[in-house]
């Protein structure tokens, strides 16, 4: 498999905006929901939205509902990430795979196993 690209990451202050971006090959993104995950240093991989393979719904984490809009563009087979009001604790490496949503929880897909190497955002205070 050929692994997603991320991109869009930076150093930014608190409470400005960044957009990340995804690209993945037609293997990965047709016909699959895809959604963002992101790593803090210390802890596990956790997702946090989950975009329908429509584009029409998508499902966020509680903790990340109302700063950040994901959404893709499936004839670029791009995914999107628009993140506002950015906080210290979102300083994270963010990805992007196949997910699937569930009842408090986004996962990865199953049989995903190709990260690609992530965008850094990192958030000062």
């Amino acid at each position: 498999q050929v692994q997603p690209v991320e991109s869009g990451g930076g150093l930014v202050q608190a409470g400005e905006s960044l957009r990340l971006s995804c690209t993945a090959p037609g293997s990965t993104f047709d016909g699959r929901a895809m959604g963002w995950f992101r790593k803090v240093i210390g802890k596990e991989r956790e997702g946090f939205s989950c975009t329908t393979a429509s584009g029409g719904r998508t499902f966020y984490s509680d903790s990340m509902k109302g700063r950040f809009t994901a959404s893709r563009n499936n004839a670029e087979k791009m995914l999107y990430l628009q993140m506002n009001s950015l906080k210290p604790e979102d300083t994270a490496m963010y990805y992007c795979a196949p997910c699937v949503s569930l009842p408090g929880i986004i996962r990865p897909a199953s049989d995903f196993h190709t990260w690609g190497q992530g965008t850094q955002v990192t958030v000062a205070s």
